[in-house]
C-alpha cells in the first residue's frame, strides 16, 4: 500500500514538473523582446545540400530584420557542417545575408560548432575578439529557454528573439516536445 501511494505521489510530482517546465519553455519563447546590442547571434539549423531549411531561413530572416532595423552592427552566424550538408550552416547563412546586401565585414562566422553550447561558447569568443559586449540570440521560440540558460552560464550578455514557422507547425510542436528532455538533460549535466 505504501509503495502504491509513493508511486502515485511521484507520478504527480513528475507530471507537475513536466507541466511547469513546458510552460516555462513556451512562456519564455513568447515573451522575449530583443534589446539593441552590439551583435546578433543567429543559431544554426539544418541545410539541405546548400539550401537553408525553413527553420534556418526563418532564423536568418529574423537576424537580418533585426540588423536592418539597427538592433546590432554585426551578425554572428553560428554552426558547422552537418551530415548531408554541402556547406556549413554558417556559410549558408552568410550567403543569404550577403544576397540581402549585408556587407561581409559585418558577418562574423563560427563554422566549428556542433551544439547549442558550442554555439554560445564560440560566439562569446568571437564577441570578445571583436570587442562586442552585448548580443541578441535568434532561434526558434522553443529553443530560446535552453539557449538562454547556456548563455547565462557562460556569462554572455544577451537578449532573445524567437521565430515560429507557421508553415511547419508540426515540426514546431515536435521541437517543443523534444526540448523538454533536452532541457532536463542540460539541468542534469549541470548538477553532476
Amino acid at each position: 500500500m505504501k509503495i502504491k501511494k509513493i508511486s502515485i505521489i511521484a507520478f504527480f510530482i513528475l507530471a507537475i514538473a513536466i507541466i511547469l517546465t513546458t510552460f516555462d519553455i513556451i512562456y519564455f519563447g513568447n515573451t522575449q523582446k530583443p534589446q539593441k546590442s552590439d551583435c546578433i547571434i543567429v543559431l544554426g539549423c539544418k541545410v539541405y545540400g546548400s539550401t537553408p531549411s525553413k527553420f534556418l531561413l526563418s532564423r536568418i530572416e529574423r537576424g537580418y530584420e533585426l540588423y536592418k532595423n539597427g538592433y546590432g552592427k554585426y551578425i554572428i552566424v553560428s554552426v558547422g557542417k552537418g551530415n548531408g550538408e554541402n556547406i556549413s550552416e554558417a556559410e549558408a547563412m552568410k550567403r543569404y545575408l550577403m544576397s540581402r546586401g549585408v556587407n561581409s565585414s559585418q558577418i562574423l562566422i563560427d563554422d566549428r560548432s556542433n551544439s547549442t553550447m558550442a554555439n554560445i561558447i564560440n560566439s562569446k569568443n568571437i564577441m570578445k575578439k571583436n570587442n562586442l559586449r552585448t548580443s541578441i540570440i535568434v532561434s526558434n521560440k522553443y529553443h530560446l529557454k535552453r539557449a538562454s540558460l547556456m548563455a547565462e552560464d557562460e556569462g554572455l550578455n544577451a537578449s532573445y528573439s524567437g521565430v515560429f514557422v507557421s508553415s511547419r507547425k508540426s515540426h514546431e510542436i515536435w521541437g517543443y516536445i523534444r526540448e523538454l528532455p533536452a532541457l532536463v538533460k542540460y539541468y542534469m549535466v549541470k548538477i553532476i
